[in-house]
């Protein structure tokens, strides 16, 4: 059967299973089953970039810890996981072989592979984008905008982001990485390249929870923000132990606050593919 959008979603910062969008995926196909569509027209690409740190990050804590009684040992490995790893990613980022570039192959050969299981056509895209992954797909999706070279930036509409048309961002990072720009501009959203047809059903949704320090709102940022974000979502995830506090970064996924709007935002853009523009 010819699949009809795809699905990208892509993990942020801690320690993170490869199975990730699992239980996220089976929602959002419930969700369209809910809604009378066909779950089998959407494909699904997760982006587990993990891997790419996980020894070293692993390494350092043992040689820091060996020899040394460091009390609060989760909270320390994931500081270590969430600023060594941003404090890497930025770093050297014009480096052929620095993690900013591996990051962003490992992204382009997932959408490669998304992009196959569509047929090998340039389809609608949605992106769903947790935390530091935000932050990944933003300089994704702003790279590619700003040159078109090959192979390097993609051969296709889709692999370009081209056809990008929906975003979702879930307790995003960014604004931390906008205090050594000059100018704070967002990418453009909806892309121009974007068919018609998919224009009005173009969303970025920005999620965050009050209680969760790492996500943010994105309107705020600059007016280029404002513009090409849709709206700042106010959600309250997690479970009776952290959902009021800081440690509920991680329930993002699979609350029903995020669901609901992702499974609509899914569902217009599926409708839209049978739609027909009037002029």
């Amino acid at each position: 059967m010819d699949k009809k959008v795809g699905v990208l979603l892509i993990h942020g910062m801690g320690a993170v299973a490869d199975d990730f969008a699992h239980d996220t995926i089976q929602e959002l196909r419930e969700k369209l089953s809910g809604r009378g569509l066909n779950r089998e027209d959407v494909a699904w690409q997760s982006v587990y970039w993990a891997p790419l740190l996980s020894a070293r990050e692993t390494q350092l804590w043992v040689d820091l810890s060996a020899e040394h009684d460091l009390n609060w040992a989760k909270m320390r490995k994931f500081s270590i996981n969430a600023f060594g790893t941003s404090a890497a990613y930025h770093s050297t980022q014009d480096r052929s072989e620095s993690l900013y570039q591996r990051l962003q192959g490992t992204v382009h050969d997932a959408l490669k592979e998304l992009k196959l299981k569509l047929g090998a056509e340039d389809k609608p895209l949605l992106v769903i984008a947790h935390s530091l992954g935000s932050v990944i797909m933003s300089d994704y999706i702003w790279d590619r905008q700003k040159s078109k070279e090959e192979p390097r930036y993609g051969a296709s509409r889709f692999e370009r982001m081209e056809t990008l048309a929906g975003l979702v961002t879930l307790g995003s990072n960014i604004p931390l990485f906008t205090l050594a720009c000059d100018q704070i501009a967002a990418i453009e959203f909806p892309p121009p390249e974007l068919p018609e047809k998919f224009k009005k059903q173009a969303k970025w949704l920005n999620m965050y929870d009050s209680d969760d320090v790492l996500g943010w709102p994105l309107k705020p940022l600059s007016l280029s923000y404002a513009d090409a974000v849709t709206e700042d979502i106010e959600v309250n995830v997690g479970n009776i132990l952290n959902s009021w506090n800081p440690s509920n970064h991680a329930g993002y996924w699979t609350d029903d606050s995020v669901i609901k709007p992702v499974g609509y935002l899914l569902s217009s853009i599926l409708e839209a593919c049978e739609a027909k523009v009037v002029r």
